[in-house]
């Protein structure tokens, strides 16, 4: 079994879909909701943790494609810009999931990708706009 983080943008023809729905049903995947949102437009994102069969997972991800939805895995959602850290500590106990931690004797910040599920808390909080979304 496998477990990956992903991150669906729906258009607006698809929000009222049963998409994830059929995931479950037609590829036999677990799904955990991380986080889900409908902008003005309607247009949708959600950030999904799937588990299951690595051929299922692959299947379903051409299943959405197909559909319309835009995937992505979450680890390429949100990012560190080394460069512009600080090292400040902001993030770290403000993150919902720990994905910040310092580490003990050089004082940096180490940003963990696969602990993130893309709240966007540490993007708007990050006085030096070190971290990142791509959507």
């Amino acid at each position: 079994m496998e477990t990956k983080r992903i991150v669906l943008h729906f258009p607006s023809q698809l929000v009222n879909e049963p998409i994830i729905y059929k995931l479950s049903r037609d590829y036999s995947l677990e799904f955990n909701i991380l986080k889900a949102s409908i902008t003005p437009d309607e247009e949708g994102l959600l950030v999904l943790e799937l588990k299951g069969e690595e051929d299922k997972y692959c299947q379903a991800i051409e299943y959405l494609t197909k559909a319309g939805v835009r995937t992505q895995l979450l680890s390429q959602n949100v990012t560190m810009v080394d460069e512009k850290c600080t090292s400040c500590g902001l993030c770290v106990p403000m993150c919902p999931t720990g994905a910040f931690e310092v580490v003990i004797g050089s004082r940096d910040v180490k940003f963990f990708s696969d602990k993130c599920i893309a709240c966007g808390i540490c993007v708007d909080i990050c006085p030096f706009n070190a971290m990142e979304v791509k959507l």
